[in-house]
């Protein structure tokens, strides 16, 4: 039976006009969940300057709630409109989407060796590297290398990547790599022949109605978009609406690694697209959210994180959740059981990204909100 493309499959599930994200508005009481709420709160201008929250439970967002203000220099308060660089979160809602795509569509193999799709990738061993290791840190590439400082453009910057020495054997060792990312940027670009800015906007977030989700915003965006930090080793400026990764700047604000701002009601439309088709098993999506066991021991899927001691995602998640965290102070969790999610998104870096405090409170506000829900389920 001939699949459908990704865009029509969003369509014929009737998500190319999902159920919306209630309207966004002063809220004087959040009811239950007023202990989540005022635990956010008591992080501003401590662990972040503001901060912006989605929960879904069933097919409902039951709470979309904000705190605090954009920044330090920048006291307006952040409503649940407000856009956030979502850093690492790229990989999972833009990157490893596109390949669930592809793989779906049987254009990309996981098991296939990466030099298949980019051939310039070249080295000791590489030819044994996957697009599976890729998906699961676990190639033994670097985790990274300041190509920003090494490269003028995209195209060096990109051939130092190909470049890069393996640190270990395909397969043996965890190494959470941004470097693995841009890898399979490459090649999810070599299979679709666009830029995967232009791929994802075309067949994801255009379908879904993602209208405040993008690479490179545009500067009539600005006044909405929390600043991060002032990079003082590459741009030499205040970051407001610009990637804040060094590296993604390099690649002109594109790459599967880190690049896409996006809102908490955005966040929340994708969420409950990807739970339904988790729950019918569309485009492999429980594969991808299933522990891979590469190497032994791993909590990673494919692309996504799994729970693990210390683990953002809380201590009361089910056993089969699965989410993934952002730089910035971003983080998306699900426990498909029970058809939930939580999206955090923060700019924990403003004014500086020596401030860890989000560790604590990623982990406490899962807790939190999992007690709030027990009791209905």
């Amino acid at each position: 039976m001939r699949r459908l493309a990704p865009a029509a499959l969003l369509v014929a599930m009737g998500c190319a006009h999902p159920r919306p994200v209630p309207p966004i508005t002063v809220q004087q009481s959040y009811g239950r969940f007023e202990p989540v709420v005022a635990y956010l709160q008591s992080q501003v201008d401590s662990a972040f300057p503001g901060a912006t929250i989605a929960v879904g439970y069933g097919d409902s967002v039951v709470l979309l709630a904000a705190v605090g203000h954009y920044g330090a220099d920048d006291k307006r308060p952040v409503t649940p409109g407000t856009i956030y660089d979502l850093a690492s979160l790229t990989k999972v809602i833009g990157l490893t989407t596109a390949a669930m795509m592809l793989v779906d569509q049987g254009k990309l193999d996981l098991d296939a060796p990466v030099q298949r799709y980019v051939p310039a990738f070249q080295g000791a061993n590489k030819d044994r590297v996957t697009i599976r290791h890729l998906l699961t840190h676990s190639s033994g590439m670097p985790a990274w290398r300041p190509l920003y400082a090494e490269a003028k453009t995209r195209d060096e910057a990109l051939a130092l990547v190909d470049t890069t020495a393996l640190l270990r054997q395909p397969g043996d060792t965890f190494i959470y790599s941004d470097l693995g990312a841009m890898v399979l940027t490459q090649a999810v670009e070599a299979i679709t022949g666009q830029r995967l800015n232009v791929f994802l906007a075309s067949r994801l977030f255009g379908p879904l109605g993602m209208q405040s989700t993008r690479y490179l915003p545009p500067e009539r965006w600005r006044e909405r978009i929390a600043p991060t930090e002032k990079d003082t080793v590459f741009r030499h400026r205040l970051l407001r609406g610009e990637v804040h990764d060094e590296n993604a700047g390099r690649l002109g604000g594109v790459s599967g690694h880190a690049g896409l701002f996006s809102t908490a009601p955005d966040l929340a439309t994708f969420a409950h697209w990807f739970l339904r088709l988790r729950a019918i098993d569309s485009l492999n999506a429980r594969e991808f959210t299933r522990r891979q066991g590469i190497p032994a021991g791993s909590s990673r899927a494919l692309g996504w994180d799994t729970p693990s001691e210390l683990s953002s995602a809380g201590t009361k998640m089910g056993p089969n959740a699965f989410g993934h965290t952002g730089f910035t102070g971003t983080s998306i969790w699900f426990d498909p059981d029970r058809n939930v999610f939580i999206i955090l998104l923060t700019n924990r870096v403003n004014p500086t990204r020596a401030n860890a405090k989000i560790l604590q409170v990623r982990r406490r506000l899962a807790d939190l909100v999992n007690d709030v829900l027990t009791p209905l389920q």
